[in-house]
C-alpha cells in the first residue's frame, strides 16, 4: 500500500498502519481526525501494545469505536518513564480539550491566606502564582472562606490589613484599631516584637495549633490580671472568647486528618458530580463542586482518575489524597503527584473510620450538588425551547450572548458580553471590552456597540472559523429596538457572519418591566405576555449584561479617579512620590515644575529629576 493511500485510511486500519513505526517506548498518543482536530489524548506504558489495542475490532465501548473510526491521523511523544507520560497527558487534555477525553472544564484557582513579608505583616487574600514574598495558608474553597478566616484572625489577632503604602502614610490611627480589629502598628501603639508575636500566633491558628494560643493568651490574661493591668486581661479576655467562637463556627473539624483533598464523585444519567472538601491544619477550609465532561460511558475509576490528574497538573497536591473511588493505576498517580510535589503524597481509598466519613459527606455533597444541577438544566432546556417557539428559531439555542454598554457621556466607555447556555448562566464566558475608538462621539451607543460586536466577530472568524469549538452564539440579544437591531445587522453583513440569530429587546412604555417589545430584522415588533415565563427568562438576561456592563464601568471609573501620572514614572514609590506632593501639592503642579525646582525637593536626585522633568515634557 503507498503513503498515499495510507493517508487516506480511517479507523482500525489507519491505527494499525502506524505499529511498525513504534517500539516499547512509554509516551503520549494523539488521536486526530480528517480535520486534525484531536478526538483523544491517552499515556501509555508501552506506545506499540497500547497503539494495538485500537488496531482491531473488539470489545471496545460504543464510544471508543466512534472514537477510533473518526480517527485519520495520530500524534506521538515518548517519554523517560510512564510517570512522565501521565503529567504530559493530563497537561495536553486541559491544554487541548480533546473530545472523548474526561474533562475538568471548571478550572479555577483558589485563594490562600498570605502573611506578607515585612517588619508588620499584612495579612490577605491572595490568589494565584505565588510570587510575593511571605508565609501562604490554605487552599480554601471559596473567597468568602477566605473572608471569613480574615475576618476571625483580625477579631483574635488584631492583625493590620491595610497596604504597605496606607500603612506608611498614616498619621492616626484608623477606624479598624477603634473598633479593636488591629492594634495601630502603624503608629508605633505596639512594638515590632509584640506585634511578631500575634503574627505567630496567627500562623498557629492556621497550622491548627489552637490549644497552645488558647493556654497562651489564658496565661497572659492570668499575668495582667496579678499585675492589676485590668484592662489588658479584659483584651485578653475578649480574645479567648472570639477564639472560642470561632472554633464553635467552624463546625465538624477532623482529628485524625490534618492535611488532605477529600474527594467525591457521584455519577448519574450520564453525568458527573465531584465533590473536594479542603481539609488543612486539621481544619475544614470548605468545599467546591465540579462537573466534569463525560460522555456516560466511562466507569468510576476513569473518571476519578481523570479528574485526579488533572486537578493537580497546576495545583501543588496535600499530603494525602482521600477518595471515594478507586485508580486504575493508583501507585502510578502516587508517584506522578510525589514528583510534582517533591514529597510524600499519599492516594487512599478508606473503608472504615475517620476518613470514611469524610468521604461520605463528600459523596453525599455530590450528589445533592449533582441533583439540582440537572433539576435547574431540565427548567433551563425548557426556557430554551421556549426562547426557540417564541421568535421562530430553527432549534433551541445552546449559546445566548447578550450585549450591553456603559459609560458617563462617553467617559470610561465600556461593553460587556454575558453568556446563558443549556447550564444557565456561563460567567467564565463573560467579556468585557474596553472602548478604544478615538473617533467615537460621546455617547454614541451606536458606535460602541459596532466596535464590540466587530472585535468579537472578527476575533470568532480568525480562531474558529469552523464554528466547533463552541463558543459561537447561536442568538444575540441586543438592548434596543429597530435602529440597533439594524445597525447590528449591517455589522454582520459587513463580515460575511450568517446563521446567527438576532432579538432586540426595548424597554416598554415607562420603562416599565414586561412592557418589552421585541424586534427581528424584516419583521413587526411584538411582545409576549406578562406572565410569560420566557420574558422572565429575557428580563433576567438583560438586567445580568446590564448589572455588568455597569460593573466593569464602575471598575473602570475608580481606577482612573486614583491613577495618579507619578505612578507611571519608574523608581518613583510611595515616599519619593509623598516628597514630591507635599513639595508641589498636585501632580499637577509637578508636571509643571521645571528642572531646578524638581532638584530642590528632599529625596529626589538631580539623576531622578531629570527622569521625572523627560516623563512630563518628553516630545514637547
Amino acid at each position: 500500500m503507498s503513503e498515499e493511500q495510507t493517508e487516506q485510511l480511517t479507523g482500525y486500519e489507519r491505527i494499525a498502519a502506524y505499529l511498525k513505526l513504534l517500539d516499547s517506548s512509554p509516551g503520549v498518543y494523539r488521536m486526530l481526525d480528517a480535520e486534525s482536530r484531536v478526538l483523544y489524548v491517552g499515556k501509555a506504558r508501552n506506545l506499540r501494545n497500547r497503539v494495538s489495542n485500537y488496531s482491531r475490532p473488539g470489545n471496545h465501548s460504543g464510544r471508543i469505536a466512534r472514537m477510533i473510526s473518526e480517527t485519520a491521523s495520530m500524534m506521538f511523544l515518548t517519554t523517560r518513564t510512564e510517570t512522565e507520560a501521565l503529567l504530559l497527558e493530563q497537561n495536553l487534555i486541559k491544554q487541548l480539550k480533546p473530545r472523548y477525553n474526561v474533562l475538568l472544564r471548571d478550572d479555577k484557582s483558589f485563594p490562600n491566606v498570605l502573611v506578607t513579608d515585612h517588619p508588620y505583616p499584612m495579612v490577605k487574600k491572595h490568589r494565584g502564582a505565588k510570587k510575593e514574598k511571605g508565609e501562604y495558608f490554605g487552599p480554601f474553597a471559596s473567597a468568602g472562606a477566605v473572608n471569613r478566616t480574615l475576618s476571625q484572625l483580625q477579631r483574635v489577632f488584631l492583625l493590620r490589613n491595610c497596604t504597605d503604602s496606607v500603612f506608611e502614610a498614616r498619621t492616626r490611627p484608623c477606624l479598624q484599631y477603634q473598633i479593636k480589629r488591629c492594634t495601630a502598628p502603624c503608629v508605633g501603639y505596639i512594638s515590632e516584637a509584640d506585634y511578631a508575636k500575634s503574627v505567630k500566633d496567627a500562623a498557629n491558628f492556621l497550622s491548627g495549633k489552637t490549644k497552645e494560643i488558647q493556654e497562651s493568651l489564658a496565661e497572659q490574661m492570668m499575668e495582667a490580671s496579678e499585675a492589676m493591668e485590668f484592662e489588658r486581661a479584659a483584651a485578653m479576655r475578649d480574645r479567648i472568647k472570639a477564639l472560642t467562637q470561632v472554633q464553635t463556627a467552624q463546625g465538624i473539624n477532623p482529628r485524625t486528618v490534618a492535611e488532605a483533598d477529600v474527594i467525591g464523585l457521584h455519577i448519574e444519567n450520564g453525568q458527573a458530580c465531584v465533590q473536594v472538601f479542603f481539609v488543612r491544619a486539621n481544619q475544614n477550609w470548605g468545599n467546591h463542586d465540579f462537573y466534569p465532561r463525560i460522555s456516560g460511558e466511562e466507569d468510576a475509576s476513569e473518571v476519578m482518575e481523570a479528574f485526579v490528574g488533572q486537578f493537580y497538573s497546576d495545583r501543588e497536591p496535600p499530603r494525602q489524597i482521600i477518595l471515594s473511588h478507586g485508580l486504575d493505576n493508583p501507585d502510578l498517580m502516587a508517584e506522578a503527584l510525589c514528583e510534582k510535589a517533591k514529597r510524600k503524597v499519599e492516594v487512599v481509598v478508606p473503608q472504615r473510620g475517620e476518613k470514611a466519613e469524610l468521604v461520605e459527606g463528600a459523596l453525599r455533597n455530590a450528589k445533592e450538588s449533582l441533583a439540582r444541577r440537572m433539576s435547574e438544566s431540565a427548567t433551563q432546556a425548557k426556557l430554551l425551547r421556549g426562547i426557540a417557539e417564541a421568535f421562530d428559531l430553527d432549534e433551541a439555542p445552546q449559546r445566548i450572548e447578550v450585549y450591553d454598554n456603559s459609560h458617563i457621556q462617553g467617559t470610561n466607555a465600556v461593553g460587556a458580553m454575558i453568556v446563558a447556555g443549556a447550564e444557565g448562566l456561563m460567567k467564565s464566558q463573560y467579556r468585557k471590552f474596553n472602548i478604544k475608538g478615538d473617533a467615537l462621539t460621546p455617547g454614541d451607543d451606536f458606535g460602541m456597540m459596532k466596535e464590540v460586536l466587530t472585535r468579537r466577530f472578527s476575533r470568532l472568524l480568525k480562531e474558529d472559523p469552523e464554528r466547533t469549538s463552541g463558543t459561537w452564539p447561536d442568538l444575540l440579544l441586543i438592548d434596543g429596538g429597530a435602529g440597533q437591531v439594524s445597525a447590528v445587522q449591517e455589522i454582520l453583513d459587513e463580515l460575511g457572519v450568517e446563521g446567527v440569530d438576532m432579538v432586540g429587546v426595548a424597554k416598554g412604555e415607562f420603562r416599565d418591566h414586561g412592557k418589552e417589545e421585541f424586534y427581528r430584522t424584516g419583521e413587526k415588533p411584538f411582545a409576549l405576555q406578562r406572565n410569560d415565563p420566557v420574558l422572565y427568562f429575557i428580563q433576567r438576561l438583560r438586567d445580568e449584561a446590564h448589572r455588568f456592563a455597569i460593573g466593569t464601568h464602575r471598575a473602570k471609573r475608580a481606577k482612573s479617579f486614583v491613577a495618579n501620572p507619578l505612578d507611571e514614572i519608574a523608581g518613583i514609590g510611595p515616599t519619593r512620590k509623598r516628597a514630591l506632593l507635599a513639595h508641589f501639592g498636585s501632580a499637577k503642579a509637578v508636571s509643571r515644575a521645571n528642572l531646578a525646582d524638581l532638584k530642590a525637593v528632599d529625596g529626589i536626585s538631580a539623576a531622578m529629576a531629570e527622569t521625572i522633568y523627560g516623563h512630563f515634557h518628553e516630545g514637547r
